[in-house]
């Protein structure tokens, strides 16, 4: 009789426990406001959960986990399954100051619920820094592009096409950066998650005037938007120093590291690197410039190249760094300078004569321009290493555009690596011991600009090649040097074409 009062309680138990999941289960399963499930993706010590209030329409969600980042991740998540276009918005806010100032709140689209998807999100951490984040390949490291803005109360992801983007503000939101290609296919997850930042502990974040819509497909011209950003080469997290709408190009960072300079609509614009209002270079009779800009190795000179004398094609002129009138240097055109040696004596520029392109060198005091290449096919970009041993360029001499290097005489040219994809730019760091260039797809011609591409970095050592960065972008990218003088980040220009009814 004993015998069958335990198994009869067992039995109880077990149909009780079964009850208990059951219930659990459809609490997780149950519409939460306009998501349809929620749940804890990657592993957690403690189970996160939802409340919504139908009345407000606010969303409170408590999550645990160790942090969204590298190759995993760990957070309480409320979604929905969709597909095509999408755009999530809300206002957020984290329910105390204390805890992890990494904890995040974050608007998510995300390929499956396994803790390594490729996802895109836009975090507000608690510290206020608001970023859009991403996994591009299951189980690949978590990359970042930081907005300027610190703890917007507003912020959206937007998914176009292929691409998505960031957009925040205090009230009404504007296009704060991204426009990354992340390839979720057919259906994915939409929803809200927090993730505390810390295994032990669980944190909350209310989400209010939330907004789930599926744009439209537009039939309009997109809306051009240049995002001026930085990459930390150990890292690799880039962050937006400047964005605007309209396009501008070719970031040089100043000799002191306080400031950018780029090409916008025929002019030079100044930037401090701490943000603020770009102000306009005062660059006399040359309202014409274009890409191919830099500054002197004793930084007290500009060298321009602009097309507003003459024949309008491309020469070379330098100007004093705080602006005034051009002193013409290439008596030949077109001209277009790409670098300055180390001693500040000669400059290297690209010039097209007898229908070809081909590098030069000319005193920068003035005088006769020196031809350094000779092969069939256009070479481009020559610029000098740190230590004026060497001119870096790029060459199609071998059927496609791939980086080489000479000695500053033009002999000895030898190609530095090769591959089947399209190189161009080579900029070698302060310190000399990295090249950062530009890389096309293998079916690109010539340098075009609203192009996936990459930065690629490579050791100067060892000749180890790896991608700092995915991006839209080309022409107008890193056309010019632009690493930091301490050689730990480049400054690049990344682009966005937004339809219009997203802006």
């Amino acid at each position: 009789m004993a015998t069958i009062r335990a198994y009869s309680w067992l039995v109880l138990v077990a149909l009780s426990a079964l009850v208990s999941h059951e219930f659990l289960q459809a609490q997780i399963d149950a519409p939460v406001g306009i998501f349809e499930h929620h749940g804890d993706v990657g592993t957690v010590l403690h189970a996160g959960s939802v409340d919504y209030d139908g009345g407000k329409k606010i969303y409170t969600i408590s999550g645990s986990g160790e942090n969204m980042w590298s190759t995993v991740d760990a957070f309480q998540f409320v979604w929905k399954k969709m597909s095509g276009d999408v755009s999530l918005s809300a206002d957020i806010g984290f329910l105390t100051r204390t805890g992890n100032e990494h904890k995040k709140a974050v608007l998510m689209l995300r390929q499956s619920l396994d803790g390594d998807s490729v996802y895109a999100d836009v975090a507000l951490h608690a510290s206020g820094l608001t970023s859009l984040q991403f996994r591009g390949e299951k189980g690949a490291m978590t990359r970042e592009v930081q907005s300027n803005l610190s703890g917007p109360k507003r912020l959206r992801i937007v998914k176009r096409g292929d691409y998505v983007y960031m957009a925040l503000g205090a009230e009404a939101v504007h296009p704060a950066g991204g426009w990354l290609r992340i390839p979720l296919q057919g259906s994915f997850y939409v929803g809200l998650g927090v993730c505390s930042h810390d295994k032990d502990v669980v944190e909350q974040a209310v989400f209010s005037n939330v907004e789930l819509t599926q744009p439209a497909a537009s039939s309009g011209e997109s809306v051009l938007y240049s995002t001026l950003e930085t990459v930390d080469v150990d890292s690799a997290d880039r962050r937006v120093a400047y964005l605007a709408r309209g396009r501008f190009e070719a970031p040089n960072w100043t000799r002191d590291g306080k400031e950018f300079l780029f090409n916008r609509d025929g002019h030079l614009d100044r930037l401090p690197v701490s943000g603020g209002v770009p102000a306009k270079i005062d660059t006399g009779f040359a309202t014409r410039l274009n890409n191919d800009h830099g500054i002197s190795p004793d930084a007290t000179q500009l060298a321009i190249s602009d097309n507003s004398q003459g024949d309008h094609e491309s020469l070379v002129y330098l100007a004093p760094i705080g602006g005034g009138t051009p002193r013409r240097i290439t008596q030949k055109s077109p001209s277009y300078w790409h670098g300055w040696s180390p001693d500040g004596k000669t400059l290297a520029f690209v010039g097209q004569r007898n229908d070809d392109f081909d590098i030069y060198t000319i005193p920068a005091a003035g005088g006769e321009e020196t031809k350094l290449t000779t092969a069939k096919g256009l070479d481009d970009g020559p610029e000098y290493s740190p230590d004026g041993k060497y001119i870096y360029f790029n060459s199609e001499r071998t059927g496609h555009m791939q980086i080489w290097r000479m000695k500053a005489d033009g002999g000895e040219q030898e190609q530095v690596f090769s591959d089947e994809l399209n190189n161009w730019f080579p900029h070698i760091s302060p310190d000399g011991k990295w090249m950062v260039f530009l890389t096309y797809g293998a079916d690109v011609k010539g340098h075009p600009e609203n192009k996936d591409v990459m930065l690629r970095l490579m050791s100067l050592a060892d000749r180890k090649i790896t991608a700092l960065a995915k991006l839209f972008g080309g022409q107008g990218t890193i056309n010019v040097p632009s690493w930091s003088p301490d050689s730990k980040q480049v400054a690049f220009v990344s682009y966005m074409l937004i339809p219009p009814e997203s802006k």
